[in-house]
């Protein structure tokens, strides 16, 4: 009897527990979706607790304050942007496709935080941090292309331009280019930075 007791307490400890994970998940969800589309500033806890479906109580509850929400989120969504980026090592083909579906999904919301960047010390961390990961995401990606260059650092600056967000921007969004012409564009840019031939080795 007393066996099925604490058999029965350790499920209900746990199902109570798994509840209460996933309504931290929803918040910090609710949060991202939310700053895809307005200024953090504009972002009430009134708000958030209505997308995620809970009580601003609750959010408190879990988070503590607003500023520790945007923090928590803010971890929460590098955690997704690096597991999105993940691509093979030197497989530049791979990595067009990789980068450029980052963007469709997350592109214009980054364009988004780099506007307020200025204004707003958490999301200034979070972009300053952004341009840290992407400049390690190429040096990764590219490193056996990189591998014995002289100018292996002046070349990790090209490629980060030419893999950037803003490149994305210009050739997606401002060219009205679609997404096929957008990766062919960046392959082309890549291909010439490293002095690869359309259909070489490097690029597949």
């Amino acid at each position: 009897m007393v066996t099925d007791m604490n058999t029965k307490r350790t499920y209900t400890m746990t199902t109570r527990a798994e509840a209460a994970e996933a309504t931290r998940l929803r918040i910090l969800g609710a949060t991202v979706d939310l700053a895809s589309s307005r200024l953090l500033t504009e972002i009430g806890l009134d708000a958030i607790a209505e997308a995620a479906g809970v009580s601003v109580q609750t959010v408190l509850r879990r988070f503590g304050t607003r500023a520790a929400l945007i923090e928590a989120a803010m971890d929460y969504a590098r955690e997704a942007v690096a597991e999105e980026r993940r691509t093979p090592v030197g497989d530049v083909r791979t990595a067009v496709r990789t980068i450029v579906e980052h963007y469709e999904r997350r592109g214009d919301t980054v364009l988004l935080m780099i506007a307020q960047e200025g204004s707003d010390e958490q999301l200034g961390r979070l972009t300053r941090n952004g341009r840290v990961m992407h400049r390690a995401w190429v040096e990764e990606v590219f490193a056996p292309q990189l591998a014995g260059r002289a100018n292996a650092d002046e070349l990790v600056d090209l490629l980060v331009v030419a893999t950037d967000v803003y490149t994305w921007k210009l050739l997606r969004r401002d060219r009205r280019l679609s997404r096929i012409a957008t990766e062919q564009r960046m392959l082309h840019l890549l291909g010439a930075l490293l002095d690869a031939a359309p259909g070489s080795s490097e690029r597949q």
